[in-house]
C-alpha cells in the first residue's frame, strides 16, 4: 500500500481518486472546491492544503485545470514544496496528471529534482467516462525506473498506460492527442450538420458511418451528444480551448504550422464568447449551426 496525496477532485480527479482508494491505498485529499464527502466515506482523508498533502504522502498526484494552477499548487504559499521542505530527507514522487505546457513541465521537474524529488508527467485521455470506468489512456513522461515505480498506481486509473519518454514527453503526447480529438469532433459536427441541412436523419447517418472507415470515438460519443443536444460536460470547452492554445504556442516555438488546429481553436473561442465555457466540447456544433442558421434535429435511432 502506497500513501498517496491527490490534489484536484473535479470531474476527472474525483473518480480517479476513488479508484485508488478502492485499490487499497491510503489517500490524503485536497481540492480548492472542497473534498467530496463520498471520497471521505470510502476512506480518504481530507486535508486543508497542498502543503499538508505533501507532508503525509509518499506519492503526490495533481489533476488540475491549467499550467498556472499546477505551478501555484506546487510552488505557491502552502504549496507542495513547503510540505516537502518540512521533511527534506524523505524522497517523494510528484505525478502531474493535468494537461499543461510541456515547457513548463520540464521547468517544474528541474525545480523539484533540485530538492531531491522525482517529477513525472502523466496526462490522460478518455474524458469523464474513462475516469469513471478506470479506462483512461495515460501518457507518461518519466525515467524508466520512475515509470516502473508508479505504473501499478496508474493502472488502477487507466486501461492503457504508455511510457512515452523522459519528463515532458507525456505532455507532448497529450498535445498531439488534443490536436487529433478536436479536429475529429469538429469533423463530426460538420458531417452531421451537412446531413441534417440536406434533410437526412443525422442519427441514421451516424449509425451508418460507425460501420465504416469514418468510425471513431468522436463519432460514437460526441456525435450522439450532438444529436441528443446533451452539452453538459464531459470535457469543458474552456479546457479544450486551453489545450489548443498550448498546442499552437508550442508549434510556434517549433516553427510548425497547424492550420486546422488554429481553425478549431477559433470555433472554441466563438463558443466562449457566447457563454459556452462550461459546455461539453461537442457543443462546437452550435457555432457551425449559427454559421449555417440550421440546428441539427434530434431523431431517435
Amino acid at each position: 500500500m502506497t500513501t498517496i496525496g491527490f490534489i484536484g477532485l473535479g470531474i476527472m480527479g474525483k473518480p480517479m481518486a476513488g479508484h485508488l482508494i478502492k485499490g487499497g491505498h491510503r489517500l490524503f485529499l485536497h481540492s480548492r472546491s472542497g473534498v467530496p464527502a463520498e471520497l471521505v466515506e470510502l476512506g480518504g482523508s481530507a486535508v486543508s492544503s497542498p502543503k499538508k498533502v505533501a507532508q503525509h504522502a509518499d506519492l503526490i498526484i495533481t489533476m488540475l485545470p491549467d499550467t498556472p494552477d499546477v505551478e501555484k499548487v506546487l510552488f505557491g504559499e502552502d504549496g507542495v514544496t513547503e510540505g516537502l521542505q518540512a521533511d527534506p530527507d524523505r524522497k517523494r514522487i510528484i505525478v502531474d496528471m493535468s494537461s499543461i505546457s510541456p515547457l513548463a513541465t520540464r521547468e517544474f521537474a528541474v525545480r523539484l529534482n533540485a530538492l531531491g524529488h522525482d517529477y513525472v508527467d502523466a496526462p490522460v485521455s478518455g474524458g469523464d467516462v474513462g475516469a469513471q470506468n478506470a479506462t483512461l489512456t495515460i501518457m507518461v513522461g518519466a525515467s524508466a525506473a520512475g515509470f516502473e515505480t508508479i505504473k501499478p498506481v496508474l493502472e488502477l486509473m487507466g486501461k492503457t498506460v504508455t511510457h512515452i519518454g523522459d519528463v515532458g514527453a507525456g505532455q507532448v503526447c497529450k498535445v498531439a492527442n488534443q490536436i487529433v480529438v478536436s479536429s475529429a469532433i469538429e469533423a463530426v459536427a460538420e458531417a452531421l450538420l451537412f446531413a441534417s441541412k440536406a434533410g437526412v436523419d443525422p442519427a441514421k447517418v451516424r449509425q451508418a458511418l460507425l460501420g465504416g472507415f469514418a468510425a471513431s470515438k468522436a463519432l460514437e460519443v460526441h456525435g450522439q451528444r450532438m444529436i441528443e443536444r446533451r452539452f453538459e460536460p464531459g470535457f469543458r470547452i474552456e479546457l479544450h480551448h486551453k489545450d489548443l492554445n498550448i498546442a499552437l504556442q508550442s508549434a510556434a516555438e517549433l516553427g510548425v504550422s497547424l492550420p486546422t488546429t488554429a481553425a478549431v481553436r477559433e470555433l472554441f473561442s466563438a463558443c466562449l464568447a457566447h457563454g459556452g465555457a462550461t459546455w461539453d466540447n461537442s457543443a462546437i456544433v452550435k457555432m457551425l449551426e449559427k454559421l449555417a442558421n440550421h440546428e441539427i434535429k434530434k431523431h431517435s435511432e
